[in-house]
């Protein structure tokens, strides 16, 4: 087992520890994405460590602890339909894609460099995951409607386009805010959306 294997192993165990994840599928993901594979090569040595890391153009990698988060929050399973926004570096839409099939995760990036290298990495690592480039804020309309969909990105309200584009049952969970930001799982139903807060979070804005 390599250095960054057993790195990957020991801070799974401690976001199990702290009680972030539960959900087994999401923490056989947790073991199964390498994460330093993600990250520029100048941290690597700092893939494993629960934080963000930088990624270029402003942008970061989320802690692990609030992908495993997010991801157990999401409640999804293998053959949902998944709808990121947000595509960052990959990581991600492949830790949701271990769990769904990457056949069934589209990923939008705002940035077309960040979009293409996210999704050279992941076919690299054999991830199907569909990534574009555009404005997230408009989801991804063609594979509607989704199973469930997620940000890595705050908007200081959730958009209607993203809510529009998933199903009656299915969830979505973002940050939320400007200043302040919330994350919030939203159910949506025949009446509305229900939305249950997990907390004070920091991501970067909304493009």
């Amino acid at each position: 087992m390599s250095n960054h294997d057993r790195n990957r192993q020991a801070l799974v165990d401690r976001l199990v520890d702290h009680e972030y994840v539960s959900d087994p599928a999401v923490i056989e993901a947790l073991r199964s994405v390498p994460r330093h594979a993600f990250v520029p090569e100048g941290s690597r040595g700092r893939a494993y460590e629960d934080r963000p890391l930088p990624i270029g153009e402003d942008q970061t990698i989320s802690a692990p602890h609030m992908v495993g988060l997010m991801t157990d929050l999401l409640d999804v399973v293998a053959g949902d339909t998944v709808l990121e926004v947000g595509t960052g570096c990959g990581y991600h839409a492949a830790v949701v894609a271990e769990i769904v099939g990457g056949e069934n995760v589209y990923s939008v990036e705002y940035s077309e460099s960040l979009a293409e290298t996210a999704r050279e990495q992941l076919h690299e690592l054999g991830y199907a995951v569909a990534v574009r480039s555009g404005d997230g804020s408009q989801g991804w309309p063609a594979h509607a409607p989704y199973d469930a969909a997620y940000l890595t990105c705050a908007p200081s309200e959730l958009p209607a386009a993203i809510h529009g584009q998933v199903r009656t049952g299915g969830r979505i969970v973002a940050p939320i805010g400007d200043h302040r930001q919330h994350l919030y799982r939203y159910t949506k139903t025949d009446a509305g959306l229900d939305r249950e807060s997990h907390g004070a979070v920091r991501f970067v804005p909304m493009r």
